[in-house]
C-alpha cells in the first residue's frame, strides 16, 4: 500500500506556531537568532552562531556550580577515605599484631618445652652420674673383696702347703732317726755279740746279750 501523504489542518498548524514560538522565546533568552523555514509539513529550525556577548554563570565564594560540585565530590572521596583507610589500617595493624602474638606464643611454647627438656636431660644425667657412681663403688667394693678373698685364699693354700710339706719333712726325718737307730742298734748288737763271743764263755755271753737287749729297749 501507498504510505499517505500529511495533510495539513489546523490543529497541526496550531502546534507547529507553538513550537516556533517556544523556539523563538528561548533563542531569544540565549541571545541568538533564529529562521524559521517551513519545507512541506516538517518544520526546521536552523541555529546561528552565538552573539558575542557571554552571559556570566552566578558565583559563590568565587566558585561557580562546576567547581563547587568538584569541590563536593572532593569532600565525599575524602570522607570515604577517612572513614575506611582508617579502619582498613587498623584492621592490618590488627592482623599483624595478632600475627606477632602468635609468633610470641609460639616461641614462649617452644622456649618453654626446650627448657623442660633441658631439665630433663639434666636430671637424666645426674641421675646417670649418680647411678655411675654407685656402680663404680660396688665394682670397686667386690673387687677389692675377690682381691681380699684371693689374698686369703692362696696364703691358706700356702699354709696348707707348707703345713704339708712340713709334716713331711718331720715324719721323714722321724722314719730317717728311727732307721739309723735300728741300723745302729743291730750293728752294735753284732758288734758286742762278737766281742763277747771271743772273750766270754757261753753264760757270759748269754748274760751280756741279755742286758744288751735290754738296754736297748730303753729310750735315752
Amino acid at each position: 500500500m501507498a504510505e499517505a501523504a500529511p495533510q495539513n489542518t489546523p490543529a497541526g498548524d496550531a502546534g507547529d506556531a507553538a513550537v516556533a514560538a517556544n523556539l523563538a522565546d528561548a533563542a531569544t533568552a540565549q541571545g541568538l537568532q533564529t529562521q524559521n523555514v517551513r519545507d512541506g509539513s516538517q518544520l526546521t529550525a536552523n541555529v546561528s552562531e552565538p552573539a558575542a556577548h557571554h552571559v556570566e554563570e552566578p558565583k559563590a565564594l568565587g566558585l561557580n556550580t562546576t567547581g563547587w560540585v568538584g569541590i563536593a565530590a572532593l569532600v565525599v572521596l575524602i570522607g570515604m577515605l577517612f572513614v575506611k583507610v582508617p579502619a582498613k589500617i587498623a584492621a592490618s595493624l590488627d592482623k599483624q599484631i595478632a600475627g606477632v602474638r602468635a609468633q610470641l606464643d609460639e616461641a614462649k611454647a617452644l622456649r618453654a618445652e626446650a627448657e623442660r627438656l633441658r631439665g630433663e636431660y639434666e636430671a637424666k644425667a645426674k641421675a646417670a652420674e649418680a647411678d655411675a657412681a654407685t656402680m663404680r663403688a660396688h665394682a670397686q667394693a667386690e673387687a677389692n673383696q675377690i682381691i681380699a678373698k684371693a689374698k686369703h685364699d692362696a696364703e691358706d693354700l700356702m699354709a696348707r702347703r707348707t703345713k704339708r710339706a712340713e709334716d713331711k719333712i718331720a715324719a721323714a726325718e722321724r722314719a730317717a732317726i728311727a732307721e739309723v737307730r735300728a741300723l745302729a742298734a743291730e750293728t752294735a748288737s753284732k758288734a758286742a755279740a762278737l766281742v763277747i763271743a771271743e772273750k766270754l764263755d757261753a753264760d757270759a755271753d748269754r748274760a751280756m746279750i741279755d742286758r744288751s737287749i735290754a738296754g736297748l729297749g730303753r729310750p735315752n
